[in-house]
Order: structure tokens, then C-alpha cells, then sequence
């Protein structure tokens, strides 16, 4: 079924006005149910205690401007579905980065609706990435059925199986193989993460960089071959990092080997599979040679086992 199909004019709110998340989520609560009483089945309150409780856990920014704050409530049979476009827009923290969030999708649904609220959040972010301009249009439509018509001609479906394309995360801006070590390394701590795609100036993916690549970049070639490390005086072995670390492109360090590749259509047993079986972290997906984006082995529990 398409998304289209569960929005409804009452279910929309604009100019929504709210100096933070809780205030957004509660005022968009708030204001749907006196517009329709039974819109949450007389769990108003509960809907909005787990949904804000779910926010406090982690934030359901997912990049483009958009948040999709959810909950998933026990004996909860309808999937309800609002989009509150923000009358101000939030500065949000992102991936290290300060962006600004100007519309909320908010999804209840039950227990077992996990699949339906992550394709939800891949449908909106696969739209605000591939159709902008769709996304703009809803941001300065004032007109609840206008707004519902451009998610229709759109065709966000929500009701199929769970696929790659669901848990990737397009908005990591891969390594570029001549970006120097000090770069990468200055991605990894701002961004807080341990490794990071490499691609040309064409997209196509080469390989990964991680911290395993810099650190033994610092140390000596002999340290390898060695049982006992403890004549090594402290700071030498990282001396060819600290004075090369600015000039060194990573073009001949990434790793090529032992990563993990899937296209788009990838089902998600096949995706937990590799995570068991291969014990990698990290599955680069990759369509035709041009890198698309990353799962991590947390969004199998992030956006699967507790959305």
C-alpha cells in the first residue's frame, strides 16, 4: 500500500510551532487530535508518552531536513500517519554537522508495524535524495490535499518486504582516494565513526579506510613480525604518522580486501546473515560499480529490532 493512502487533511499541520522535538511532537499531537478525537483511539496520551519516549532514546533525524518520530504501541491496530511542516526551522546536530529540520513526519502504529514505520523512513529519505523538488513542494504547499497529492505522484510504498535500500544510510559522504590521512582522521573523530567508504572522482567504490588502516600506517614494518613490542620507546612508532600525515593520500592505504558488497535489492535475511556469518560491521552498498551507501550492523537493531 502507498503512503498516500494513509494521510488524511487532518493529519497535517502547518506553520507547527515548536522550539524543540518534544514541543513539535506534543503540538502536533495535540493539534490532530482536536480535529479528530478518535484519531488515537483514546491513547492520545499514551501515543505521545512513547513517542517522545522513543525521541529521548535516540533522535529520529534521518538527514534532507526530515525527522520521523514514531512509536509503536501495544494493541495499537491502526498505522497513523502525520506530517507537521515546521512553521520555524530547527537547528539540529547531524553526523557532526548542523543542519536544519523543517518537517516531521510521525508514524504509530503496533507492536509489529516495525517494517511498515522503516519503510516509511527509507521512502522519504529515498525521496528527499532522488526528488528535491518534490520535497520543496510540500515544504511551501500551505494546502493539506495538495500536500497529499505530491506524495501520491510520488508513489511511496510501504507495504513490501524489508530490502538494503531500507537500512542504507545514503547521507555518509564517502572518502575520496586522495584525501590525505589527516583528513580521514579528523571524519572519524568529528563524525564519531571508525571507517568510511572510498570512492573516485566518478563515484565508483574502491575500497574502505578505517582507523585499523592509520594506525598501523604510524607503526614500523617490522612491528608485524615481532612476539615483544616493549623495547620500542614511546612516540617512535608513531613518527612516520605525526610528520606525514598531512601530505599522505590514502590512495595506496584503504583496504580492498575482505569487505563486504550487496546491491540494492538485497533482502534483509541475507543482510543478517552476513553480519552472523562474516562477523563484519559494516556492508557497502554498491550498484553497477557507483557506491550508494552503508549499513551498519547497528541498523539491524536501530531500525529493525527497536525502531
Amino acid at each position: 500500500m502507498k503512503l498516500s493512502s494513509y494521510l488524511s487533511p487532518d493529519l497535517i499541520v502547518t506553520n507547527l510551532d515548536g522550539s524543540n522535538m518534544e514541543e513539535l511532537i506534543s503540538n502536533f499531537i495535540e493539534t490532530v487530535s482536536k480535529r479528530d478525537k478518535n484519531i488515537f483511539k483514546e491513547k492520545k496520551d499514551l501515543v505521545k508518552e512513547i513517542i517522545l519516549e522513543r525521541e529521548r532514546e535516540a533522535s529520529t533525524y534521518v538527514g534532507y531536513g526530515i525527522a520521523v518520530p514514531h512509536g509503536r504501541i501495544n494493541h495499537f491496530d491502526d498505522l497513523v500517519i502525520g506530517i507537521g511542516i515546521l512553521k520555524n526551522p530547527l537547528p539540529v546536530l547531524f553526523q557532526g554537522k548542523e543542519e536544519k529540520l523543517n518537517l516531521i513526519i510521525l508514524v504509530a502504529g503496533d507492536l509489529l508495524k516495525s517494517k511498515s514505520i522503516l519503510k516509511i523512513m527509507s521512502g522519504i529519505s529515498s525521496l528527499a535524495l532522488k526528488h528535491k523538488e518534490a520535497l520543496d513542494k510540500i515544504l511551501k504547499s500551505k494546502n493539506p490535499e495538495e500536500i497529499i497529492e505530491i506524495f501520491r505522484e510520488y508513489n511511496i510504498e510501504i507495504d513490501h518486504d524489508i530490502i538494503a535500500e531500507d537500512l542504507i544510510n545514503s547521507t555518509l559522504v564517502p572518502a575520496r582516494d586522495n584525501n590525505t590521512l589527516e583528513d580521514i582522521a579528523r571524519r572519524l573523530i568529528s563524525e564519531n565513526i571508525s571507517g568510511l567508504p572510498v570512492v573516485d572522482g566518478y563515484n565508483n567504490f574502491l575500497g574502505e579506510i578505517t582507523e585499523r588502516e592509520l594506525i598501523a600506517f604510524g607503526m614500523p614494518k617490522y612491528t608485524s613480525i615481532l612476539d615483544d613490542l616493549s623495547f620500542l620507546t614511546v612516540g617512535e612508532p608513531f613518527e612516520n604518522y605525526l610528520t606525514k600525515e598531512n601530505i599522505t593520500p590514502i590512495k595506496d592505504l584503504y583496504r580492498t580486501e575482505n569487505i563486504v558488497t550487496l546491491d540494492r535489492e538485497a533482502p534483509i535475511m541475507e543482510i543478517a546473515y552476513i553480519f552472523m556469518s562474516k562477523k563484519v560491521t559494516r556492508i557497502y552498498v554498491v550498484d553497477k560499480g557507483k557506491y550508494s551507501g552503508v549499513i551498519l550492523r547497528s541498523d539491524i537493531i536501530k531500525k529493525i529490532l527497536h525502531i
